[in-house]
């Protein structure tokens, strides 16, 4: 299990869960690389910080926009892309490139659990998502059995 800092891009426009998400992963040791609330902060923050990790709401101040997002910012392969939302239905079924999403209300529990798991994957090591309830992964081509992970 890695311990490294990620650098995270929280994507959420209500200001006291962007506030309370900021506090919670500062907590956890990584560095929160800036917060946007609208599509277009968002890929521009994430353009110019090319952050590890990115948190996405689906729904934000200019609407549903959360999926674009998603897609702008996972073009970047050094970006994992996770939703945190409560509007899970809105996600397309390609994700939009994210790797998951977490349910909101989300706990730290799941949250740090999910970072570890991204942190683990990214630096290659071998992943599970046992215990981790609450954070549900995408499938991917390369990947079919991705959402049935070993728990």
């Amino acid at each position: 299990m890695t311990t490294s800092a990620l650098r995270i891009l929280v994507v959420e426009d209500e200001v006291l869960i962007a506030l309370e998400l900021e506090c919670l992963l500062d907590d956890l040791g990584h560095e929160i690389v800036g917060v946007a609330g609208s599509s277009a902060e968002a890929i521009a923050l994430g353009l110019s910080t090319a952050p590890d990790v990115a948190f996405v709401d689906i729904h934000l101040v200019d609407g549903p926009t959360g999926v674009e997002v998603a897609r702008a910012l996972s073009a970047d392969p050094h970006t994992t892309v996770v939703f945190m939302t409560a509007n899970a239905k809105r996600i397309p079924d390609d994700f939009a490139g994210a790797l998951g999403v977490i349910a909101k209300p989300y706990s730290e529990r799941v949250v740090a659990g999910a970072l570890r798991y991204v942190a683990d994957r990214r630096a290659g090591l071998a992943v599970t998502l046992e215990g981790l309830d609450g954070f549900r992964l995408a499938a991917r081509p390369d990947e079919p059995d991705a959402r049935f992970s070993p728990r």
